[in-house]
């Protein structure tokens, strides 16, 4: 079967996807530097798959470093590209850690492939690239707007660098997958989200929350033009968009791409407002979550939620699983790893 490099597999979606991989029969490599994530998911991968991934432990900044492992690894047939950094408010604060770590790295990578023979490359991207849509449910063809943060323009210009090198370049294929909000965590609970220090999406506030970490939830703004006055969001469990990607690493290996660059929203095609998701994780955990309503956040878009019909049908990939199931599993590991 054939070798897939994952970048960043160590994180949240990458270990999923690792995961998803080795279940397929793929062989896998993981390049992490760890600076977000834990050797120790290893372990759970291992224990869900029963096959350990050769893992390298490596930064791609240093552009030495990616060469000397493409130089061992020239068998390579598929890259899976996750490695970045990712929390909105830091990158206001730090752009140029952002610009550095996110853009230089991809341009690397891409670098290396275009030594291959055949290169097929998979680009997480964010559904970030859209900013605040004019219309909803949010179309692959909707227009990209300036970004609200460096993070989400490194995302737009990741996915610009790509477009330019698969124009010139005879042997690369590239799809780009614009995610919506990926929460949950594996059914088994031995790997799931591992934020550092206080986290910066919703799910893993509202299970730190209920198991006593943090004291208060609190959500930015109930005034929105919404149902019930609070932001309204896409929530995708980890596990349906971990697939999604070996669906879409499989559409270049069996050469069904219709052209060398495809762009494609993964979610679940219905929005959550924050009080739905906390009355879901209520409902299925049996707690009662202290929140607040607090002032509106800055930068926060009212309402995103995919149109999943190309996925659905030129993917031929369609999510799952539901809000509930993703609170299920994310209270499960949440509990878990407070060996609560």
């Amino acid at each position: 079967m054939h070798k897939i490099l994952v970048t960043g597999g160590l994180g949240f979606i990458g270990s999923h996807t690792v995961v998803e991989l080795q279940n397929e029969g793929y062989e896998v490599v993981i390049i992490d530097n760890l600076s977000n994530s834990s050797k120790d998911v290893l372990k759970g991968i291992t224990k869900i798959t029963g096959k350990t991934p050769l893992f390298v432990e490596l930064d791609l900044k240093d552009k030495h470093l990616v060469q000397d492992f493409f130089k061992t690894h020239q068998d390579i047939k598929g890259v899976i590209h996750f490695a970045a950094s990712k929390a909105v408010g830091e990158s206001v604060g730090n752009p140029l850690l952002y610009y550095e770590n996110n853009i230089n790295t991809l341009v690397y990578v891409l670098q290396e492939l275009n030594k291959l023979d055949t290169a097929n490359f998979i680009f997480s991207s964010s559904c970030t690239v859209y900013g605040q849509a004019d219309e909803l449910p949010i179309t692959e063809n909707a227009p990209v707007k300036p970004a609200e943060s460096p993070y989400g323009n490194t995302k737009q210009i990741g996915e610009e660098i790509i477009k330019d090198s698969c124009k010139v370049s005879q042997n690369l294929k590239a799809i780009a997958l614009r995610y919506f909000n990926p929460i949950g965590a594996h059914e088994s609970a031995h790997i799931g989200e591992l934020p550092i220090g206080v986290p910066l999406n919703l799910v893993p506030f509202i299970t730190q929350t209920a198991v006593g970490l943090r004291e208060q939830l609190s959500v930015f703004g109930d005034d929105y033009p919404t149902t019930d006055g609070t932001c309204v969001r896409d929530y995708i469990h980890v596990v349906d968009l971990a697939k999604a990607h070996v669906i879409a690493l499989k559409r270049l290996l069996d050469q069904k791409n219709e052209s060398n660059f495809e762009v494609f929203n993964l979610g679940t095609g219905t929005g959550s407002s924050v009080l739905e998701a906390i009355k879901s994780f209520e409902k299925v955990s049996g707690e009662q979550l202290n929140y607040k309503i607090a002032p509106r956040r800055e930068g926060d878009v009212v309402a995103a939620f995919a149109d999943t019909e190309k996925a659905n049908t030129v993917l031929g990939w369609k999510s799952e699983l539901t809000l509930d199931d993703a609170m299920r599993s994310a209270w499960k590991w949440e509990k878990k790893i407070r060996n609560k």
